[in-house]
């Protein structure tokens, strides 16, 4: 019976500890925005997406006001592979075309935005999703080289 105090005892003295540590940091953010990117390869992992989203939920619990930006490279390329449209890139950049970016757009806003959203709501959180082109959000032009 010790042994299970001991222990129980020691994971109350590891968690004081590391909140001490961590109290100058919650002060210092608190009221802030962070914006996070969360790439499409650590969104391929299921269990790397769930210990994300919890650690989102735990920022807005601090009073910090996450911001996620989400990736979706990965998901974009097996997409376009399965329709058998071709995807080229220069410099790391992907070159897209309009029918490409509309496959883009379906991905990023219709899947992957939803998938991120739901996983901070699994969390606990209460998240909405909104898209670079929702209001003007996000204006671009293509680049020029």
């Amino acid at each position: 019976m010790a042994k299970t105090t001991d222990h129980t005892t020691a994971e109350q003295l590891r968690i004081a500890a590391t909140l001490s540590e961590a109290l100058p940091y919650m002060r210092r953010f608190k009221g802030k925005t962070f914006v996070i990117k969360f790439g499409g390869h650590a969104m391929g992992d299921a269990r790397l997406a769930d210990l994300f989203a919890s650690d989102v939920v735990l920022l807005k619990q601090l009073g910090i006001n996450p911001v996620i930006v989400h990736g979706g490279g990965p998901q974009i390329g097996r997409m376009l592979e399965r329709l058998k449209i071709q995807s080229s890139f220069v410099d790391g950049l992907r070159v897209t075309d309009s029918a490409t970016v509309e496959i883009v757009e379906m991905v990023l806003a219709g899947s992957i935005n939803k998938q991120v959203v739901s996983a901070i709501n699994r969390a606990g959180g209460c998240a909405g999703g909104v898209s670079g082109k929702d209001a003007d959000l996000i204006r671009a032009r293509p680049l020029q080289r």
